[in-house]
């Protein structure tokens, strides 16, 4: 609570910092992109993170790739090429049987779903990106920033709780017709 109480209280609103930019980012893009795109949609989202984050930390031909491009020693590119094998698995799986079989693509959820989905979904991909980002970097966010989204703790929160609320949350219910 310290935390949050010195982060707020050293807001500069005439030189907003990245913290804040981040924070904003986080809680304007939750409500905005979660009710722009419905919980369905939001799962497939949060598995394309997933399936992402696996193929960019494992597949060998990845390495391959690192090798040639030197990929991991420019952070643009190692955001970018995180961003673009997601955004790829996105359109894939939004085109596949997933959608209709994680959730009917006409049921919406309940609104809190959608909330608590979007709040999970901008965190994690907060989370991700900001791993890609090299400690010097990382140094210029406040504790809280980094505690929030980057400490062993934050990281470990961002990818654990969006697979609990996925398996354990109540399932949308279907439109009656």
């Amino acid at each position: 609570m310290d935390q949050i109480a010195s982060f707020l209280a050293g807001i500069n609103w005439a030189a907003p910092s990245w913290d804040l930019f981040i924070f904003l980012f986080f809680i304007v893009g939750s409500l905005l992109y979660g009710f722009s795109l419905g919980r369905d949609r939001i799962i497939v989202i949060l598995v394309s993170v997933y399936m992402a984050l696996a193929v960019v930390g494992n597949a060998p031909i990845i390495n391959q790739l690192n090798l040639a491009f030197n990929i991991n020693d420019n952070i643009v590119l190692r955001i970018s090429f995180f961003l673009s094998i997601f955004v790829v698995l996105f359109f894939l799986l939004s085109r596949s049987a997933l959608l209709k079989t994680i959730g009917e693509s006409s049921a919406s959820g309940a609104w809190w779903q959608v909330i608590l989905f979007s709040i999970l979904q901008v965190g994690l991909l907060i989370s991700i990106t900001m791993s890609f980002l090299p400690s010097e970097m990382l140094q210029s966010f406040s504790q809280f920033t980094r505690d929030f989204f980057i400490s062993d703790i934050g990281k470990s929160c961002w990818l654990i709780l969006p697979i609990v609320v996925m398996a354990l949350g109540p399932k949308a219910k279907k439109p009656q017709v």
